[in-house]
């Protein structure tokens, strides 16, 4: 049985790894100037694309470094560190003002797959998000909880991009930055959490 810490854990870490909130600017700059249908249709391919890949990596993401010989603690620590320079940047705004220079660079008619799809959703720090996740419960059970999971912060990505022009207009520029904030404190302390795991199964930390 999964337990329900690991519930949270993991919906907590995937959910300010994508960061919803932050994704909805840059979703709304893709697409201004377009029909509601438009937008809907965008929104949903551009979830269902993330969908796909961030399941293939949590399926067979492990194996994959299993044949390159990357032992699953190595890639907890390097996962981590990933992570903790993610949350760098959302506390010091780097991470959007890059999300918003990529989105102005590629930005095309359909924004769905890219660069909304790959990488702003289903970016490096969400596959090893999904990868870290699937190893701590191997089998089967353990990949569909940590999907469903995946496709549950999607459905939240997904909501907000429905209603982003509301949610504008609500929190503003100011409101947004400070929900990516404290998004980008809570991810600095789960990512201590996976390098301190990482060392323990080496036999580093106690």
């Amino acid at each position: 049985m999964i337990d329900t810490a690991f519930l949270i854990t993991a919906f907590t870490t995937l959910f300010v790894v994508i960061d919803p909130p932050g994704q909805t600017p840059i979703f709304m700059a893709l697409t201004q100037g377009m029909d509601g249908r438009t937008k809907r249709a965008i929104a949903l391919r551009a979830c269902l694309t993330a969908a796909g890949i961030l399941a293939m990596f949590a399926a067979f993401g492990e194996a994959v470094l299993g044949f390159v010989g990357i032992s699953m603690p190595a890639f907890r620590v390097a996962g981590g560190v990933l992570l903790f320079l993610t949350a760098l940047d959302m506390l010091f705004e780097r991470r959007t003002k890059r999300r918003e220079d990529r989105a102005e660079a590629e930005e095309h008619a359909d924004p769905s797959v890219f660069p909304l799809g790959i990488p702003l959703i289903a970016g490096p720090g969400s596959i090893a998000t999904m990868i870290l996740l699937a190893g701590q419960h191997p089998g089967a059970e353990g990949l569909a909880t940590v999907i469903g999971v995946m496709l549950a912060v999607l459905a939240v990505v997904l909501f907000l991009y429905l209603i982003s022009g509301l949610l504008g207009r609500l929190l503003g520029k100011t409101g947004l930055n400070v929900v990516t904030r404290l998004l980008g404190m809570l991810l600095a302390a789960l990512a201590v959490q996976f390098i301190l795991d990482g060392l323990r199964a080496f036999g580093f930390a106690g």
